[in-house]
Order: structure tokens, then C-alpha cells, then sequence
């Protein structure tokens, strides 16, 4: 996969551009602010964990490692996740991560 949208994605959005178009005005304007793109991109990982969904996780771990975070940061959000969602899902987060961690 790379550093390449999921076809799934990029397929979905050709479909319906306009939804598109508004997931990217949103996400751009969330993003104004004080934190930096790398604190952005390490709350958004964390954000994607406490969902417990692993294609958030995949796409924050995307990109968190564009943003120029490495990977002992992305293992300190994942572990942080153990106390407040307990060991099971923090494993699981960790496991989603590394299915692109161990990508590159």
C-alpha cells in the first residue's frame, strides 16, 4: 500500500466527489490552530485508537509518519491507550498500527 490512498477510498471518492470535497474542507479547517502538524497528526491517532476502528488507525498512522512523526511516537500513543481502554484494545490498536508501520 505504501504511501497510496486504499483503492477502496480513492474509488469512493471519484463516485462521489462533492462528499469529498467537504471531507477535505473540514479536515483542512479543523486543522487551523496552535498545535503543529505533528501534534496533529499524534491527537488524530489517538482520536482514531479511542475509536477503536482500524482503518481510522491505518489512515492516522499514514499520516503521522507524512507529518514526520517515527514510529517510537506512534508507540507511545498506542501504549498511553492501555489505562484508558485496557490491554485488549490497546493491542489491538498496536496491531493495526503496525500492519503499516511494518509496510515501510
Amino acid at each position: 500500500m505504501g504511501d497510496s490512498l486504499p483503492r477502496q477510498y480513492e474509488e469512493f471518492t471519484a463516485r462521489f466527489p462533492g462528499l469529498a470535497a467537504g471531507w477535505e474542507q473540514l479536515g483542512t479547517a479543523a486543522r487551523q490552530g496552535a498545535l503543529d502538524a505533528k501534534t496533529v497528526a499524534l491527537v488524530k491517532l489517538a482520536l482514531a485508537i479511542g475509536s477503536r476502528q482500524e482503518g481510522p488507525v491505518h489512515s492516522a498512522t499514514r499520516k503521522a509518519l507524512a507529518a514526520g512523526c517515527d514510529v517510537t511516537d506512534l508507540e507511545q500513543v498506542v501504549a498511553l491507550s492501555a489505562s484508558t481502554l485496557g490491554m485488549p484494545r490497546c493491542v489491538a490498536a498496536w496491531t493495526w498500527m503496525r500492519d503499516i508501520t511494518d509496510e515501510r
